[in-house]
C-alpha cells in the first residue's frame, strides 16, 4: 500500500482550464522508458495543445456572439427557433414510415371497433325484442298495466286545475272550488307637466 501512495498521481485529479498542466503532472517512477529528452518534448507538446485549446475556445465564444448578433438583426428569437424546430420535427415524424403504419393500423382498429359496437348494439336490440315477445314478459306487462290502472285516479272532464287538484288530494270525489283568477293591476304613469 505504501508503494501506491509514493509519488503516484491522483487519478481523480484533472487540471482546470488555464491551470498549468505541466506543473500538475508528476513524473511517475513506474514509467522508466521515457528519457529526459522525451519528457521535455512531451511537456512542450502539452503546452502547445493547451494553447490551441484556449485559442479555439476563444474563437468559439466569438463565433457564438457573432451568431447571436446576426440572429438578433434578422429578428430570429429563441421562440421562433423553437417553433421552427418543432414544426420540422413534426413534419419528419408525420412523413416517417413508422408513423404512417401506426396511423393506418389505428384507423383499421377504429373501423373494426365501430363495426363491433354496431353489431353488439344490434344483437342487444334483437335480444330485447326477443325477451319482449316472450309470454312471461307479456304477462308481466299486463300485470303492470293493471296495477297502473288501479293506482291512477279517474280523470274527470274538467280543466287542468281540476285534474291537478284531484290528483293532489288523491281522492277524486273531493271537488275543490276553483279560485277566480287574479286580474293584473295596470299602473299608469302620471307625468308632471
Amino acid at each position: 500500500m505504501e508503494e501506491a501512495d509514493q509519488g503516484a498521481v491522483r487519478p481523480d485529479f484533472t487540471p482546470e482550464l488555464g491551470e498549468d498542466a505541466v506543473t500538475s503532472v508528476a513524473v511517475s517512477p513506474a514509467i522508466p522508458t521515457l528519457t529526459e529528452e522525451e519528457q521535455e518534448e512531451l511537456r512542450g507538446e502539452l503546452l502547445r495543445v493547451e494553447d490551441e485549446i484556449l485559442t479555439l475556445s476563444q474563437v468559439l465564444a466569438t463565433k457564438e456572439n457573432q451568431l447571436a448578433d446576426i440572429k438578433r438583426k434578422l429578428g430570429i428569437t429563441p421562440l421562433n427557433e423553437l417553433k421552427q424546430n418543432l414544426s420540422k420535427s413534426w413534419h419528419e415524424v408525420t412523413t416517417s414510415t413508422a408513423y404512417k403504419k401506426t396511423s393506418e393500423g389505428l384507423s383499421v382498429a377504429g373501423q373494426k371497433a365501430t363495426a363491433a359496437f354496431n353489431n353488439m348494439g344490434s344483437a342487444i336490440s334483437r335480444k330485447f325484442e326477443d325477451v319482449r315477445n316472450t309470454p312471461t314478459f307479456k304477462s308481466f306487462e299486463e300485470k303492470v298495466e293493471t296495477l297502473k290502472v288501479k293506482m291512477s285516479p279517474t280523470v274527470s272532464q274538467g280543466d287542468f286545475g281540476d285534474v291537478l287538484t284531484s290528483t293532489a288530494t288523491s281522492d277524486p270525489s273531493v271537488v275543490v272550488e276553483k279560485q277566480p283568477e287574479a286580474t293584473p293591476i295596470v299602473f299608469q304613469e302620471e307625468h308632471l307637466q
